[in-house]
């Protein structure tokens, strides 16, 4: 599946100066929630991604979905639905550690995909795998729409699968061009950056 086109059309892949959730600054930024609320496009990159994490389990079967809220939501339910398997979402408790809230469980050695949206670097699916292993569940496959590692963002013991991986350079902020060019940088997305 070609997938940058969907980001194009639906105006996602935006240029300018950003400071993303890692607190590092870039100068494109992905916007997955513009192309998500498209619900035939949300549901064609779900159906994609959970080919390729079938492909990845060897046809295993996965008994459950798990994504970090918020940028997962959207395209973990969709897996979900195309996998035919339930889907729950970790939330940032008051210490802002990933935590089950809303009744959410996990069954110990259920076998589970972790999905998200975007990794960069991988914090935020490393931290809700750690979750599930602690709870007593079976990561065995992790995946998302947008790899912007460039393929470098690395997960304990599981195996990532994203449906389109980018060489997007990041800086930190005090090495930033753009701020040295004096570029106002915007801070998008859902949750607030590491640092400001």
């Amino acid at each position: 599946m070609d997938v940058l086109p969907l980001f194009e059309t639906t105006e996602a892949y935006l240029q300018g100066h950003f400071r993303l959730t890692s607190g590092l600054h870039s100068s494109r930024y992905l916007q997955c929630a513009r192309v998500l609320q498209h619900p035939a496009y949300a549901e064609q990159l779900g159906q994609a991604l959970a080919n390729r994490l079938k492909a990845l389990t060897a046809g295993a079967e996965i008994g459950l979905v798990v994504s970090p809220a918020m940028g997962g939501l959207i395209i973990g339910h969709e897996v979900a639905r195309a996998l035919r398997t339930p889907f729950i979402f970790t939330e940032r408790g008051p210490d802002t550690q990933m935590t089950l809230r809303r009744g959410f469980s996990v069954h110990p050695g259920t076998a589970v995909a972790v999905v998200e949206d975007v990794v960069t670097t991988g914090g935020s699916t490393r931290e809700v795998i750690e979750l599930l292993r602690q709870l007593g569940a079976r990561p065995v496959v992790a995946g998302s729409i947008i790899d912007r590692s460039g393929g470098n963002a690395t997960l304990p013991g599981v195996p990532f699968q994203a449906l389109c991986t980018l060489q997007v350079e990041t800086y930190q902020p005090e090495a930033c061009p753009l701020c040295a060019a004096g570029l106002p940088v915007t801070k998008p997305g859902s949750r607030p950056s590491a640092s400001n």
